[in-house]
């Protein structure tokens, strides 16, 4: 009897045991597909809405088991393939590619753009920027003493923060700081309703005005409803009559976030001062653009640069006869270039550089190359790469291949470029 019972005790176990090892292959397993449900919507996040392609140049998107993708245009299918990083841009126009899962499911469609190869003509031209904000922008805060002495703050716990973009007050338009100092001061210290925008999301709030010693009403807000600078003039696109300057975005001073504009003017700029770089202390250009000629019209402040109309070409001086293609990356190499910069009023001239690296995958910022200024006069005069010098055309073998973007604050000789393909594209993408 007793010893059926240890056999039983010793099988209850091993049932035990077999169970707990059954229950930890369970979450192992479960585990294991959670991981990769993860993996498959991290590679969906990661798909563009849109993508827009050189004609002859190739789609490089990264393979995944079971993802598929399938181009299609007017005539149907074209293409299907669990890998399409090759070369589908022969049919200029626009295309359609689905994405699915195991050709069963579909994920989401991707409008695919092909553009002609384009020519342009590099400026290296400086020029003034005014820019315009869509409402004003919140900069700052700062408490309020009213007219009884006590310290307010109005803003506290409405939501708005500073980035925050101001559209409306009490369902009027706001346009400039002045239109939101009107609208504060006809409340009277009543409630007022402030309609604002942060990271393309409209939101709302409601705040008090504080009547100060001054007997005027105020919110505790710091607002900004323009910026101005000085930067390069990129490049002219004679079909569209469009430009492209800086190679990066204007951002806020006090918010550092990208300007979202409602207007802006190109202007010339005369050049009033050119301090040297040196490690450690960036150099930079000074110029005034109070009553210079209109150059163009500012309508889009991307982190790829500003681009816009051109209205009037006289001040660029451009030579028609230095109209060139736009590379595609791959054509692109290490080794000797150069850059057009005006370092004297009216006189652009054409400096020595060598391209170090080439960062061929990347799409998401505007450090598309690490180049070098090796250009003995360039240096003298400048030390490097300095501040207004961002947006200066590049060219290698004939061809537009980017502009200058930053300069490393350590090694003034030395900075980073866009692709000229990326800022073709945004500004195709937005014409």
């Amino acid at each position: 009897m007793n010893v059926i019972k240890k056999e039983n005790v010793i099988k209850k176990g091993k049932d035990i045991r077999k169970l707990g090892v059954i229950k930890k292959i369970k979450l192992v397993l479960l585990l294991l597909i959670l991981i990769i449900a993860y993996c498959y919507s991290l590679i969906i996040g990661y798909l563009p809405d849109q993508i827009i392609l050189f004609e002859g140049e190739k789609l490089d998107i990264p393979s995944f088991f079971g993802i598929n993708f399938s181009m299609e245009d007017e005539y149907g299918v074209i293409e299907t393939s669990s890998n399409i990083s090759e070369s589908i841009s022969e049919d200029i126009g626009v295309s359609k590619m689905n994405v699915n899962l195991f050709n069963q499911l579909s994920i989401k469609d991707i409008d695919v753009s092909i553009l002609p190869k384009t020519t342009v003509i590099p400026v290296g031209n400086l020029a003034g920027v005014k820019l315009y904000t869509n409402g004003v922008l919140v900069v700052g805060m700062s408490e309020i003493q009213g007219e009884d002495n006590k310290i307010y703050k109005p803003y506290e716990k409405t939501g708005i923060e500073e980035g925050d973009t101001i559209i409306a007050v009490n369902n009027q338009t706001i346009h400039s700081t002045e239109d939101l100092i009107s609208c504060v001061n006809n409340s009277l210290g009543n409630e007022v309703e402030i309609d604002f925008v942060r990271d393309n999301e409209s939101l709302q709030c409601s705040m008090t005005p504080v009547k100060t010693q001054d007997e005027e009403y105020k919110l505790g807000l710091w607002v900004r409803d323009s910026a101005a600078g000085v930067g390069t003039v990129t490049f002219y696109e004679p079909e569209s009559k469009t430009f492209a300057a800086l190679g990066h975005g204007i951002v806020d001073i006090d918010t550092k976030q990208l300007i979202n504009i409602s207007s802006g003017e190109f202007v010339t700029t005369k050049i009033l001062n050119i301090q040297k770089g040196e490690k450690g202390e960036p150099g930079r250009m000074q110029g005034t653009i109070d009553n210079q000629p209109n150059i163009g019209t500012i309508y889009k402040n991307t982190k790829f640069g500003i681009y816009g109309k051109v209205d009037n070409l006289l001040p660029l001086n451009l030579n028609n006869s230095k109209e060139m293609e736009v590379a595609l990356r791959d054509e692109i190499h290490t080794g000797k270039a150069t850059i057009l910069a005006t370092l004297e009023n009216g006189k652009t001239q054409e400096y020595d550089i060598e391209i170090k690296k080439i960062f061929k995958e990347n799409n998401y910022d505007n450090k598309s190359m690490q180049i070098k200024i090796v250009d003995e006069d360039l240096l003298e005069k400048t030390g490097g790469i300095i501040q207004g010098m961002s947006g200066s055309p590049i060219i290698q073998d004939g061809k537009f291949i980017g502009a200058v973007t930053h300069v490393l604050v350590n090694n003034p000789q030395e900075g980073y470029a866009v692709f000229g393909d990326i800022m073709i594209k945004q500004l195709k993408s937005i014409e």
